[in-house]
């Protein structure tokens, strides 16, 4: 049973197709070199047949062999090879539907490229011939209309883009430049790259699609590859072959090569030991390493297979063996020890490759299908005359498509399915060290965040870097900034931008900055937010201390002025103002400065409301007292009465009933105030960075201004009374003092509205405390500052002779001028 298989041994490759004018299909500007890595497949056939027919429980009594034919790069050459297989090639005649030797042909092994497997697979399709291919995995090959005995070994690369990807991520990679080649196969991929590319907000710095045919030095090609350190190039070995070729030539030993294929080099004597691919980081479909085929290839050798026609050439080349003089594949003067082992990694590699495992996995996939069939046939067919079972090779695509591996997955399944991917790093570095080293996998189907695994510490990066490289269109925005795209750039350019008052961002390059709880505040560096503390107008803190010392001062003050007047209450002076009325002062103005520190220390719902009650009560007694004593003096010099009794009954009882009307008015905004829309206990979040402020928040806004308008229409009116009353014939006329007192009032609370709404938190607070201490002391000023200075400092004035006196000068000036 035959094997044809159909692969290259060499490379060939042609710069622009410049057709020969005389022979069809063929190249004028051709190159040919010999890939003694491809090598590896021939061997990988030859151990698999071994295996199998070395097996007996697999095709007792058959074995397996092979025709080799190594493809060229036109398609006349592949069609021509084929052709010769197919009719056993006698005397290099072709003709079609005839087997001149009458062998026993099963299926075609054929790869490494789609274009080759295609082009044989046009012909064999005729016959549906099975063939199985063992190069990348390609839709249009899985087309079964088209190729409907054609099989692929290898696994479909639905995730390759996302393990890419995941690895872009991983290291933080966003601008990154795609090489692909200009076929189907590239459209696909830059199409499934932008789809993954933008999920994960990766951008593209250049895409360059190269032709099949393009091996030139090309100046434009390498004009912007400086714009990013990470370069993806995908593609199969044949497409990439001048690619590859030409970046082996060059020195960018600043760029990480992200690829999917293993690509081989051939490197020219050079004095260079830097390599272009060192530090390279490769994909390739996971599989178990093939211990027994390293075993096997120790024991390779002409002299074992002395019928292999490329064995004496590598023996000849790097053995220093030399051909007998009688025949070209007999070698004299070799090395006893010399074995396929000790040849360079670059060379000759003993691990069996991705394609190598293909081709062996497909061989057994073609043993187990001969197996199952010729199980079937000796059911139904009947051996006669020492005939044997007539066989035909199209009967076999029923069973490859069912027949399992060695490894248990069918080529159904294998077409299907993703097995993941191991991940290699190039060591190259003496250039032509070329070892390929397993630094991390990636699984499609592990959980999400634990598809990938690397082992960073044993990546050897690229020359020039010293750490893991980076590779971004714009410098990563660190914590407390934000990314701001500008306009007509891709979106990982963009350029940094603080982050917003009392944002954050505690991650690099973040879109948008949060904003902190209004519990929290926003460090300096704006990434991170820190809770608050709680903070109000206390005692310990210096404006409050300030404040509450004021207000005791001055609450203490006016008792001692009290005590003068209690003391002295018997002389004129505290006689002619009221004195009832002056103590009802008195009294009301201790309770005023009292009254403030109630907005000093920390906020209650009790407190809240005392703050305000407090405040409306006691002022507007003090007003109305001070709106009585200016009636007072009114009606005893301006109004006349009809009879003493009725007069002293007006001016004794009348101004005493003015406090208790005035102040049930207050009591009734205040009652109507609480009820409706109480004070409470308020949090000021905003005004000092890092602090929650505890206030009182006022409730009801009309009501408070109600209040505050209240007291200014008592204010304004005993100005007004005090006004009119500030010439009159009184020894202790108070007049102008309460004048004084009322306008310095007024003063006070109209300029405290605008001011007071101006401001927030404490101030705001202290601006309502200072507003109550300093109108109180202007009431304590005035009107009681030149009674004490009397009393104190001038006693002589506040007697009754001085009265006398003083009443009698008048008269007699009077009397002089009438």
């Amino acid at each position: 049973m035959m094997i044809g298989a159909f692969f290259p041994l060499h490379t060939f490759y042609t710069e622009k197709k410049r057709p020969h004018s005389a022979k069809p299909y063929q190249y004028l500007d051709n190159y040919v070199q010999y890939n003694f890595k491809n090598y590896q497949y021939i061997l990988a056939l030859l151990f698999a047949i071994e295996e199998i027919n070395g097996n007996p429980y697999i095709l007792p009594n058959i074995s397996l062999g092979f025709d080799f034919y190594n493809t060229k790069y036109t398609e006349r050459d592949t069609l021509v090879f084929t052709f010769l297989w197919l009719t056993a090639h006698v005397e290099r005649k072709v003709l079609p539907n005839y087997n001149c030797k009458k062998r026993n042909f099963t299926a075609a092994l054929t790869g490494t490229s789609w274009i080759t497997s295609a082009q044989i697979g046009t012909l064999l399709q005729l016959f549906k011939f099975p063939q199985i291919t063992f190069g990348p995995y390609d839709t249009i090959l899985s087309e079964h209309g088209q190729y409907s005995s054609l099989y692929q070994i290898a696994s479909k690369d639905t995730s390759l883009t996302l393990a890419i990807v995941s690895l872009m991520v991983h290291f933080r990679w966003s601008w990154v430049g795609l090489i692909l080649p200009d076929n189907h196969k590239g459209n696909k991929i830059l199409s499934d790259f932008r789809e993954e590319m933008e999920r994960n907000r990766i951008c593209i710095a250049f895409v360059k699609m190269i032709p099949a045919t393009w091996t030139a030095y090309f100046t434009s090609f390498w004009e912007n590859m400086e714009e990013t350190n990470v370069i993806i190039i995908y593609g199969d070995i044949d497409s990439l072959e001048g690619l590859m070729r030409n970046i082996g030539q060059r020195i960018l030993t600043w760029i990480v090569w992200v690829m999917n294929i293993e690509h081989t080099i051939t490197y020219d004597n050079d004095y260079f030991m830097l390599d272009s691919f060192h530090g390279s980081l490769i994909f390739r479909h996971n599989y178990r390493e093939n211990f027994e085929f390293t075993k096997f290839i120790q024991t390779v050798n002409p002299n074992k297979y002395p019928e292999d026609i490329y064995l004496p050439k590598l023996w000849n080349f790097f053995f220093k063996c030399s051909f007998s003089d009688t025949n070209c594949h007999v070698l004299d003067k070799c090395q006893t020890n010399a074995s396929l082992d000790l040849l360079p990694r670059h060379i000759f590699d003993v691990v069996m490759s991705e394609e190598s495992t293909n081709i062996y996995n497909g061989v057994y996939a073609l043993a187990h299908s001969l197996h199952q069939m010729r199980l079937q046939l000796l059911q139904m067919q009947p051996f006669e005359n020492g005939e044997g079972m007539v066989f035909f090779p199209w009967q076999l695509n029923a069973f490859l498509k069912d027949i399992e591996m060695r490894d248990k997955r069918s080529l159904e399944w294998r077409q299907t399915k993703d097995s993941g991917y191991d991940i290699l790093n190039l060591w190259n570095l003496p250039k032509g060290l070329g070892l390929k080293v397993k630094i991390g996998s990636f699984s499609a189907n592990a959980p999400q965040g634990q598809q990938l695994s690397l082992s960073e510490q044993m990546i050897q990066w690229p020359e020039i870097f010293s750490e893991i490289p980076q590779s971004v269109c714009s410098k990563s925005c660190r914590p407390g900034f934000r990314t701001v795209t500008q306009q007509g750039k891709a979106i990982c350019c963009y350029k940094c931008t603080p982050c917003a008052e009392n944002e954050i961002s505690n991650e690099t390059d973040v879109d948008q900055c949060v904003k902190c709880p209004e519990s929290h505040y926003a460090n300096t560096e704006k990434d991170h937010c820190f809770p608050k503390s709680v903070s109000f107008l206390a005692y310990e803190d210096p404006l409050g201390m300030a404040l509450g010392s004021i207000a005791l001062c001055l609450s203490a003050f006016t008792a001692f002025v009290i005590g003068i007047f209690v003391k002295h209450r018997d002389t004129p002076i505290v006689k002619a103002n009221n004195r009832a009325l002056s103590y009802i002062l008195l009294i009301t103005l201790t309770f005023c400065f009292l009254c403030s520190l109630n907005f000093i220390g920390k906020p209650n719902t009790v407190a809240c409301i005392l703050q305000q009650t407090t405040f409306a009560i006691a002022f507007t007694v003090a007003l109305a007292t001070v709106l009585a004593k200016a009636i007072t003096v009114v009606l005893a010099f301006k109004v006349s009465f009809p009879g003493r009794m009725v007069r002293w009954l007006v001016i004794s009882w009348g101004p005493r009933y003015i406090i208790p009307i005035c102040t049930l008015i207050q009591l009734l905004i205040c009652g109507i105030w609480m009820t409706t829309s109480p004070p409470f206990i308020d949090q000021d979040a905003h005004t000092e960075h890092g602090h929650i402020i505890l206030l009182c928040n006022k409730g009801s806004a009309v009501a408070f201004h109600s209040v505050l308008g209240y007291l200014c229409i008592l204010a304004l009116g005993s100005y007004t009374m005090a006004f009119f009353s500030r010439n009159l014939p009184d020894t202790f006329n108070e007049s102008k003092f309460l004048s004084f007192s009322m306008l310095v009032f007024f003063c006070v609370w109209v300029t405290f509205l605008p001011v007071y709404h101006s401001t927030k938190g404490k101030v705001m607070v202290a601006m309502e405390v200072f507003s109550i201490l300093a109108s109180s002391t202007a009431l304590l000023a005035f009107i009681f500052g030149p009674k004490c200075y009397i009393i104190l400092l001038r006693p002589e004035k506040n007697s009754f002779n001085h009265i006398k006196k003083k009443t009698r000068s008048k008269q007699k000036i009077l009397l002089k001028y009438s």
